[in-house]
């Protein structure tokens, strides 16, 4: 029997560019940059004084309740799967809970719920500890979290992968659809941990940008790129046998045709170019594709020196025919573990919209680089098929091919 299509019939973000995805699409489109100064107690101190922050009130939006009982990134996972949910028609109901499962990702789970509360506990004493700090923190909390929320009962799983972690969990959802284990899948991934801790731990291996002026600092591709932008957020697309979408009538906005996950089992942080290479032709033989079919691709892309030119190796390589290439971390930052998921979301509207965001920030080429690259305004295409990449520390990388329904 033919293989179902997996079909995306849901999006929800919440992102420094907009408290939906409506709005963070919109922003993106128009060239916004959703990094802004860091303006913390500590940040006087930081090595890196820039981020990019959620402005909407999340715990207004969660309700304070649910916000004393969940970590950041959990709050910001269940926003955004509420909004897939019901972006997919599925708000009033119609599907059995028995069959709906959650894969939503994180690089670092409730670690920022962990340094808070080791600063109480230093000042106040044990009896000053939340007692919500253990669910809080644990790397599977957004999972679950939104399983409650959506009362979703077939399996809660929490992908860790580093920055592809939210990818990683859409490969999770493909998996978890054509075996039947599930008949809708909220996947995405989700990240806050924007803190002292975490910057100067990136700051230390040089991974940040060390520019001042928040909304020119990622250059993904560029000449004078110097690192990342850390982020917070999370991203979620709601997935099913697209014949299930089709006997409800759900809108679709792409068809999942490939997936893959592969590990380089080469170094840490170090990128593997030939770890990439064989990611894509993985993801290429799932779609049952050739290289000459991708037209578009929305690349990893943190704008620092090493990873971006790796990349563009790769897809020089890979791609010779030169498909049109984004890089949307320009304008929202890193969100780690919610980035693919992100990035797989704007593909899937690339798609649906015809038209690729263009990469902010960019002026020229750095050394080596020889890409089409999306620059200046949004560029008008019709793309069939889409490549999405992510990679992450540890040798993680998680790709995604979409194509028109």
């Amino acid at each position: 029997m033919k293989p179902s299509r997996i079909v995306v019939t849901g999006l929800g973000a919440v992102t420094p560019l907009g408290a939906d995805m409506s709005s963070t699409w919109d922003a993106l489109m128009g060239g916004e940059s959703g990094i802004t100064k860091l303006d913390t107690p500590w940040a006087p101190q930081a090595a890196v004084k820039i981020a990019g922050l959620v402005q909407h009130d999340v715990e207004a939006a969660i309700g304070r309740v649910n916000a004393r009982r969940l970590d950041r990134s959990q709050q910001l996972a269940v926003l955004a799967a509420r909004e897939a949910w019901a972006d997919a028609g599925l708000g009033t109901g119609g599907v059995d809970p028995e069959r709906v499962a959650v894969a939503v990702g994180s690089g670092v789970g409730g670690a920022q719920t962990l340094e808070d509360q080791l600063d109480v506990l230093a000042h106040k004493g044990a009896s000053g500890v939340s007692p919500y700090t253990v669910p809080r923190m644990i790397p599977n909390g957004s999972a679950a979290a939104v399983s409650l929320d959506l009362r979703a009962r077939a399996g809660a799983h929490a992908p860790t992968s580093a920055c592809a972690s939210g990818a990683e969990a859409l490969w999770l959802a493909a998996l978890l659809l054509h075996t039947r284990r599930a008949d809708v899948v909220i996947a995405g991934g989700t990240d806050a941990f924007i803190s002292p801790i975490s910057i100067a731990g990136f700051a230390r291996i040089g991974a940040l940008s060390r520019s001042e002026v928040p909304e020119e600092a990622c250059r993904p591709f560029g000449r004078y790129r110097d690192g990342f932008v850390m982020s917070e957020g999370a991203a979620v697309l709601i997935l099913e046998r697209e014949e299930d979408a089709l006997a409800r009538r759900a809108h679709r906005y792409a068809v999942l045709a490939g997936t893959a996950v592969t590990s380089d089992a080469h170094h840490i942080t170090a990128p593997a170019p030939e770890g990439q290479v064989r990611a894509i032709h993985q993801v290429l033989a799932d779609a049952q594709l050739g290289p000459t079919d991708i037209a578009h691709v929305n690349a990893h892309a943190t704008g620092t020196p090493v990873g971006d030119a790796v990349e563009a190796q790769v897809l020089a390589e890979v791609l010779p025919h030169r498909p049109s290439v984004t890089a949307t971390k320009a304008s929202t930052g890193h969100l780690l573990g919610a980035s693919g998921a992100l990035e797989a979301a704007f593909a899937a509207l690339t798609l649906t919209t015809g038209t690729v965001p263009a990469i902010r920030n960019f002026t020229e080429p750095g050394d080596g680089i020889d890409l089409d690259l999306v620059h200046g305004r949004p560029r008008k295409q019709q793309p069939d098929v889409v490549l999405s990449t992510s990679f992450g520390f540890g040798g993680h990388n998680a790709l995604i091919v979409l194509t028109r329904p």
